[in-house]
């Protein structure tokens, strides 16, 4: 099992587990903590985390700015990853992301990433993880694709 999601599961079995995970997480990656994250579910294969709508995320017309959706999808794509792929024989890096901006974010946000399992791990593989983020009201008002570079561990 990857350390990531031992952890996970270690922490999330005490009152406030979440919370804390979500903090070690901003902790090790500290951009992260500028949109506050809140990882509800963490396996393999899927994460995702909420974050709320305040006024530190909004844009200039009051709604979650595009880069903090953006963060967001980074952010789950991220973890699902990392609590994934097969840590002892093989690594990964964000390559690239594409995005598509459905609506406008009003309400608290969302983000899912989820990959099919099982899969066959390869060395010099793109994987391509989709995210999609909602709003409070079950809509889709934000779609990525992370490009996740996946190579075998040297050695």
């Amino acid at each position: 099992m990857p350390p990531l999601l031992k952890t996970y599961k270690k922490l999330t079995n005490w009152p406030f587990g979440h919370w804390l995970f979500s903090k070690a997480v901003c902790f090790k990656a500290p951009y992260f903590g500028s949109i506050k994250p809140f990882i509800t579910l963490l396996e393999p294969g899927k994460c995702v985390a909420q974050v709320k709508n305040r006024r530190a995320v909004h844009n200039h017309i009051g709604t979650i700015h595009a880069i903090a959706q953006c963060n967001a999808a980074e952010l789950v794509a991220g973890v699902m990853t990392d609590a994934t792929v097969p840590h002892k024989t093989h690594r990964w890096i964000p390559k690239g992301m594409t995005v598509e901006y459905l609506n406008k974010v009003d309400t608290d946000m969302t983000a899912t990433a989820h990959i099919p399992l099982p899969h066959q791990w390869q060395d010099k593989e793109d994987l391509l993880v989709p995210v999609e983020v909602t709003n409070t009201r079950g809509e889709i008002v934000f779609r990525a694709t992370i490009n996740m570079y996946i190579t075998a561990r040297k050695g």
